[in-house]
C-alpha cells in the first residue's frame, strides 16, 4: 500500500538523500517503497541545531536520511553521552531512542528525540523562571 502525502505549495519533504520542494499548488503524492520521508516540519536543519538536544535530533536525521547511518553514529554517542553527563535525569529518553536505534527503528528514534527537545526546553523554561525569581528577591533585599 501507497504512503499518501499531500504537500501545501512551497513545502519541503525529505526522501531518502533528496530535498523535494513543492511548487505554487497543493500536490498530493502516492509513494512505493521503503525510502526514509520526513515532511518539513520534522527536518532540523545545522543552523536550528541550537540546543544539545536538537543535536541529538540532528544527529538521527542524518543516520536515518543516510544511506550509510554508520557515518553519523560516533557523533551521535559523543553528543548523548554529553547531555547525560549535563543532564543524567534524561536517562529515560536517551533509553527509548536507543533502543529504536539499535532495533532500525530510526523514524520512531526521531519521534523520541522530539520529546528529548520538550523535555530540555522544560528544563530551560524551569532555570530561566528560578533565575528570574532569584534576581526578583535579590533585588528585593538590597537597601533603599
Amino acid at each position: 500500500m501507497a504512503l499518501k502525502v499531500e504537500l501545501k505549495p512551497g513545502e519541503r519533504i525529505i526522501l531518502g538523500e533528496c530535498v523535494v520542494t513543492n511548487a505554487d499548488q497543493r500536490t498530493r503524492l502516492l509513494i512505493d517503497g521503503n525510502v526514509p520521508i520526513l515532511r518539513e516540519k520534522d527536518i532540523l536543519t545545522a543552523e536550528d541545531a541550537d540546543t544539545p538536544a536538537k543535536r541529538i535530533y540532528l544527529a538521527i536525521q542524518l543516520m536515518y536520511t543516510s544511506k550509510t547511518p554508520r557515518d553519523h553514529q560516533h557523533i551521535y554517542f559523543v553528543l548523548i553521552n554529553e547531555f547525560l553527563q549535563a543532564v543524567p535525569s534524561a536517562w529515560q529518553h536517551i533509553e527509548s531512542i536507543n533502543n529504536h536505534i539499535l532495533t532500525g527503528e530510526m523514524y520512531k528514534a526521531l519521534k523520541d528525540a522530539q520529546k528529548l527537545i520538550a523535555y530540555e526546553r522544560g528544563l530551560l523554561g524551569h532555570a530561566r523562571s528560578a533565575e528570574s525569581v532569584r534576581k526578583s528577591l535579590a533585588a528585593s533585599c538590597e537597601p533603599a
